[in-house]
């Protein structure tokens, strides 16, 4: 399950603090990025940190909370409502929110919401990887894949993999970005899907390398030197066919 980043908006300091614990007592996949006391502040802090959803209370001084889409000429982002008047939902749902909640705030309601949302984003995410593979067979070539990470998945650009290895039924992946990803596949799964026409080489039972990022290779320790000091292995029995592959 992927974290959800969200956004509170509420003038009350009470309860933007009740919603925030509530949502930690209940374990949920949230990450609260900021805290806002007003719409405006609310909107300034959507534009700049981008997330999921926004809890947002219907009323508040100066702006009511429905009022947040005057603000935005797309808004790419869900909706939960926060009210203490069961009327205010009407406008809630004319906005299309996710969902909305009433003060006070019942934990399975908000247990509820947050999974309706969950839903949908993966929803999302499997459209997102339909038009990645759709763009891939249209342009037939392929520069991307679409990563499955622990908890998480993630889109890589081939050029930014050194290598891959094994680590018992997960690989690690090595990237130019200097963090590794733990993935879920197997390097055979990696072995298949990558394209033939590539410059990927399969050097050891552990190791998938990317020819590009080769630095030096020692034939006596069968190890080959990677960039960002990684050191891969290569067995005996792939010297001649790594030779042939990168004459």
């Amino acid at each position: 399950m992927s974290i959800i980043k969200a956004i509170l908006v509420d003038d009350e300091q009470r309860a933007r603090n009740v919603l925030s614990n509530l949502l930690k007592r209940c374990n949920l996949e949230v990450e609260i990025l900021a805290k806002c006391a007003s719409l405006p502040e609310g909107v300034e802090k959507i534009k700049e940190l981008q997330p999921d959803v926004v809890f947002l209370d219907v009323q508040m001084p100066n702006y009511a909370g429905y009022e947040i889409a005057n603000f935005f000429d797309e808004m790419n982002f869900d909706i939960i409502f926060v009210t203490a008047f069961d009327e205010y939902a009407i406008k809630a749902f004319e906005l299309s929110a996710i969902d909305y909640l009433v003060k006070p705030i019942d934990r399975n309601r908000l247990i509820e919401a947050i999974e309706k949302l969950q839903n949908k984003l993966e929803k999302q995410k499997k459209i997102k990887d339909y038009q990645l593979l759709l763009n891939s067979i249209k342009k037939k070539e392929f520069k991307q894949i679409i990563l499955p990470e622990l908890g998480n998945r993630r889109v890589l650009a081939l050029d930014s993999i050194i290598a891959i290895e094994a680590d018992g039924s997960y690989s690690k992946i090595y990237t130019t970005d200097n963090k590794p990803v733990t993935t879920s596949k197997n390097l055979k799964y990696f072995e298949n899907l990558l394209p033939e026409d590539t410059t990927f080489f399969r050097s050891h039972r552990t190791w998938i390398i990317n020819l590009k990022y080769v630095e030096v290779v020692n034939k006596s320790s069968l190890n080959i030197e990677l960039t960002q000091n990684i050191t891969a292995k290569i067995a005996r029995t792939r010297f001649t066919s790594f030779e042939d592959t990168i004459r």
